[in-house]
């Protein structure tokens, strides 16, 4: 049973964020912020996760905090599902198209926390959504989860290119975390 339940609650949020890695993508998300629910659900359904996630911020600040601590959460919860990250594939990746823009997203689930990404956008916003949160995002997540990811995206429209990383991350991380075997895929017999 890869599940797991995380709870944080600061001065600033407060979430509840539960997840199966073995579920089908059902999706129960409110965090206040429509397009990152959107990023989340679509992040659940093409990994094939359920999710539940409630998140209640400082949003009358902005929505850096509630971002940011979704992702510590999120990573978090991530990292505890898989524990000792025996039997995993480990690699995953995926090349996911939206219209015009082109996403790849390249995870190594070792333990070795590490974000490379290429992205530009065009906008301040998409939403209530601050665009120069998609990099602390998978910054936060790759810290917390305990992964390297390597992405880039390419094209004109900011809502397309950022929808095409979170799907594309879907991708990887579900071939990533796919069960092959019994044994931890690391000459060195830990990870």
């Amino acid at each position: 049973m890869r599940k797991s339940s995380i709870s944080r609650k600061t001065k600033e949020t407060n979430i509840l964020l539960e997840l199966d890695l073995d579920g089908t993508g059902r999706t129960d998300i409110s965090t206040g912020i429509g397009f990152f629910d959107h990023m989340l659900n679509a992040f659940a359904r093409h990994g094939e996760i359920d999710f539940k996630i409630k998140a209640e911020g400082d949003l009358h600040v902005d929505e850096h905090h509630l971002v940011e601590d979704t992702a510590i959460v999120l990573g978090q919860a991530l990292s505890e599902a898989l524990g000792d990250l025996a039997g995993i594939a480990r690699f995953g990746e995926a090349r996911i198209p939206m219209d015009e823009a082109l996403a790849d997203v390249a995870l190594d689930m070792g333990g070795r926390s590490y974000l490379v990404l290429k992205a530009e956008f065009e906008s301040p916003y998409v939403g209530q959504f601050g665009t120069q949160l998609v990099r602390h995002f998978f910054e936060t997540l790759a810290s917390n989860g305990r992964f390297t990811m390597h992405a880039s995206v390419c094209g004109e429209n900011d809502h397309h290119k950022i929808e095409a990383l979170f799907k594309a991350f879907a991708y990887a991380l579900k071939r990533a975390v796919k069960i092959e075997g019994k044994e931890i895929k690391s000459t060195k017999g830990v990870l």
